[in-house]
Formats: C-alpha cells, sequence, structure tokens
C-alpha cells in the first residue's frame, strides 16, 4: 500500500474509535477545619462596653423567677436589669429595676467584668420584656415566658455536647431546632459546650454564645457541666487535682440548690409538670463527691411532686463509645435513678447516639439517652450495638421532647430535621409507666462511612 494511503486509513480508524474520557480532575484534598473561626493573632471576642453573652437560667420555681448572667468590659461595675410585662406598644410602662452583681474574669481576650441579676415575683405563663446593663448602653429588649401551670402544654429541648467548631456547625443544629420546636420554653445542655485548654478558651465561649443566640434570646438554659469545663490544676506534678473552670460560675448564674462539694455544678428546678435534676459527672468521677451526689439526688427526687423528672449529665451511664465506662455512676447514681424511677436520663460526653431502657427486661422508665450537637463525631461501641436502639454515628442531633398531662414525646432529629428516633413514654394510674416506639418515619441507622478523620485518626469520624 502506498504511503498516502495508509495515512488515509490510519485517519480512518481514528474517526471510527470512540474519543478517550478526558481525565477526571483528582478531588481537592480538605484540610481540617480550625475549632474557632477566629484567625490566629485576630481579636474577635474582647469585652466592651455593651453588654453580651446574656443568658437567662431558670430559678427554683421558673413560673415566678429566672436569673440572668451577662459580661461587659472590666470599667462596668454592678449594672442594672430592666424588666417589664411586654405589650403591644412601644411604651410598655415604667420597668422594674434589678441591680446586678459583679465578679472580674481575665482571659486571653482581657479584663472581663460578669454580672448576674435574680428576678424574682413574677406572674405564671406571662411574657416579659427585660434588656441589661452594659457602660452607659442597654442590649435590645429580649422577651421570654414564665412556666406555665403544672398542667400546661410543654415543650422544651436537649442538646448533647456542642464542644467544637460552635460558631461553625452548632449553629445550624440550634436554627433546626428553633424551626422544629418554635414553641419551646427551655433548653437542657448536656455538658462540654466548649472544648477548652487550648489558648482560646474565651473565644470558644464567644462562639458558643453566638451559635446559641437565637434560642438564647426566647428561651430559659439549663446547662450541665462536662469535663471540658473543668480542667487539670498544677498538671503532671504530684499536686494535680481536677478544678472547675474559671468561666463556668461567672457564666451561668445558676440557683445554688445543689449536692455538698458541688454546689456550682448540680442544681434542680421544677419547669411545670417536670422536676429537672442536674448531676456533675466529672465531680462524682474525679473529685469525690459521688457519694454526696447520690444522696442529694435521692433527696430532691423523693420531694417531687411532679408527674415527670429528668435527670441531665454529662458522662452516661452506659457508655456507647470505645474504651469508655463510667463505674463509680453506676455505683452511685444509676441506683437512685433506677430506684426513682427516673423517666430520661439525657446525657452526652461519647459523641453518638445510643438510646436503652433500665436494668430490667421490658421497663419502661429511666429512658437512658447519649447525643451529640457539635463536630466531634466518635465511634461506637460493640456492646452498644448490642445493647442500645437505636445508635448513630457521623451524626449531629437534636431532641425535642414535648410534655402534656399523662404524655411524654420524644423526637431526636437530624442537623437537617429529619426523624431518627421517636417514643412516648405513657403515664397510668399509679404511675406506672408504658413505652411506645415510634418507628414509621425514621431514617436508617447511620454508621460512620470513614476509615479516618482529616488528621487521620482512626479512632473518631470527624473531628
Amino acid at each position: 500500500m502506498r504511503r498516502g494511503a495508509i495515512c488515509a486509513a490510519g485517519l480512518l480508524v481514528a474517526l471510527l474509535l470512540p474519543a478517550p474520557a478526558p481525565a477526571r480532575e483528582a478531588e481537592p484534598r480538605r484540610a481540617p477545619e480550625p475549632n474557632t473561626l477566629v484567625p490566629a493573632g485576630a481579636v474577635r471576642y474582647a469585652p466592651s462596653g455593651f453588654p453580651d453573652r446574656i443568658v437567662a437560667t431558670p430559678a427554683e420555681d421558673p413560673s415566678s423567677g429566672f436569673a440572668v448572667a451577662w459580661r461587659t468590659g472590666a470599667t462596668v461595675d454592678t449594672p442594672w436589669l430592666e424588666i417589664v410585662e411586654a405589650g403591644d406598644s412601644p411604651d410598655m410602662g415604667a420597668p422594674r429595676r434589678i441591680r446586678a452583681t459583679t465578679r472580674a474574669l481575665t482571659t486571653e481576650n482581657g479584663a472581663a467584668h460578669h454580672h448576674r441579676a435574680d428576678v424574682a415575683g413574677l406572674e405564671a405563663d406571662t411574657l416579659y420584656a427585660w434588656r441589661v446593663q452594659g457602660g452607659g448602653t442597654w442590649s435590645p429588649w429580649r422577651q421570654l415566658r414564665t412556666a406555665a401551670a403544672a398542667d400546661a402544654p410543654l415543650t422544651l429541648l436537649y442538646f448533647g455536647d456542642t464542644q467544637n467548631k460552635n460558631a461553625s456547625l452548632t449553629t445550624r443544629v440550634s436554627l433546626e431546632a428553633l424551626r422544629h420546636a418554635p414553641d419551646a420554653r427551655l433548653a437542657l445542655y448536656a455538658g462540654d459546650l466548649v472544648s477548652g485548654g487550648d489558648g482560646e478558651d474565651d473565644d470558644e465561649w464567644g462562639e458558643w454564645f453566638d451559635a446559641t443566640a437565637a434560642l438564647r434570646s426566647l428561651l430559659m438554659v439549663a446547662p450541665a457541666a462536662g469535663n471540658h469545663e473543668h480542667f487539670e490544676q498544677f498538671e503532671d506534678t504530684p499536686r494535680e487535682r481536677r478544678v472547675l473552670g474559671a468561666h463556668w460560675p461567672a457564666t451561668f448564674a445558676l440557683p445554688g440548690n445543689g449536692a455538698p462539694g458541688a454546689e456550682q455544678t448540680t442544681w434542680w428546678f421544677d419547669f411545670q409538670d417536670v422536676r429537672v435534676v442536674v448531676l456533675d459527672g466529672t465531680s462524682a468521677l474525679d473529685m469525690g463527691t459521688a457519694r454526696a451526689q447520690a444522696a442529694w439526688l435521692d433527696g430532691v427526687l423523693a420531694g417531687a411532686a411532679s408527674r415527670w423528672t429528668i435527670a441531665l449529665i454529662h458522662q452516661p451511664m452506659f457508655s456507647p463509645r470505645q474504651d469508655r465506662d463510667n463505674a463509680l455512676l453506676r455505683e452511685h447514681l444509676l441506683p437512685v435513678l433506677e430506684r426513682r424511677r427516673v423517666d430520661l436520663v439525657l446525657q452526652g460526653h461519647d459523641h453518638v447516639y445510643g438510646r436503652r431502657g433500665g436494668l430490667r427486661a421490658g421497663q419502661a422508665t429511666p429512658q437512658y439517652v447519649v447525643s451529640v450537637a457539635g463536630a466531634k463525631q466518635y465511634r461506637l461501641s460493640d456492646a452498644a450495638r448490642d445493647t442500645m436502639a437505636p445508635v448513630a454515628e457521623d451524626t449531629q442531633l437534636f431532641q425535642v421532647l414535648r410534655i402534656d398531662g399523662d404524655a411524654l414525646h420524644y423526637e431526636a432529629r437530624t442537623a437537617t430535621g429529619r426523624l431518627y428516633d421517636a417514643f412516648s413514654l405513657h403515664r397510668a394510674a399509679g404511675g406506672a409507666r408504658r413505652i411506645e416506639e415510634h418507628t414509621g418515619d425514621r431514617i436508617g441507622q447511620r454508621d460512620c462511612p470513614r476509615a479516618a478523620t482529616l488528621k487521620g485518626r482512626t479512632d473518631r469520624c470527624w473531628e
């Protein structure tokens, strides 16, 4: 064949063959996200004359009062809180004034003053407008409704650990929770609100307040202290000991009705027909207060006239995470929770989801729940997969509780609002409980799809 013919034949073959597929662009390598959105060297959360970090917590009787904590710069001493019954006119009348107390706290963001005002003598189920003072400034007016009568319906929210990347990734969980429960009156947090111990503790608290801004503008907040709200004093010395971090008592205005030795982190209150008891698992495990907390818990539960009881604690009675076991809590606190038939034990710490019933087969209460709202995600243990249902990895969650008379309805939803777990507790004559599972609309079990985190850790799913 002549050379020209050969070239023509080759061209024909080339035209008939399929074109080669374009080379696939490699997926860009993702870098781990920093724990805060504050760049190194930037000052984002310096205190000033403007009041910030405003949070209302329940009094022992939230139908007649609540307490408020807030922060300013160090030049502001004993400012005022103003409160008035909310009205439709901008002229709501002359507000009542309450003088705050002040304590100092110096952090990497500078010297601050934290203030506390206790509001009492309010009417039940009444909407109040209130604001707090700074240095020649005031916060915007906020509105908060006091607890109603015991037999009125109640909606509340529960969040597991927020802890990491709060502004970046906890914010969406807070907003989705409000979308699903716009009538909520109370938000419970199961500890480890921040991570801490990394030189940017105050930035982390600033981001927690940013992430919860919408909730805090409308609801009372009830937090439990986690291990990350404590720190190791005199670390790596013979004097090493666990102590409560300085932010906690300055940040929240709690009732002070707690267990001996853990007065700043244990407390209780009655919100309508629910007695909520807040425990400190870190203090029980590491600071020698387990026995005292158990005796206090027994007394608080024995004195409850409410139909429903909820215990809030950071470390779980039954840990769903690999290589964790809180035996001391089961030795001292678990017998009280079981004997007093607490309805819900709401927990965090393990950064997965898991639910199980009490010690006896077929027992409706307590229901022990572990959940996580934040970005850090661990892996489930084999034991959790055998003893808990449902369980989840790699999932940010919030929980909605609706209480109406003799029924308590529970929902766990993902950060996008999808239903993951649901059940109801029903109270029969004599106080006996019956559980009803709701499985129809739940999505399927979520397991971690990654062999390692972006940092290469195989013991976690995400960080």
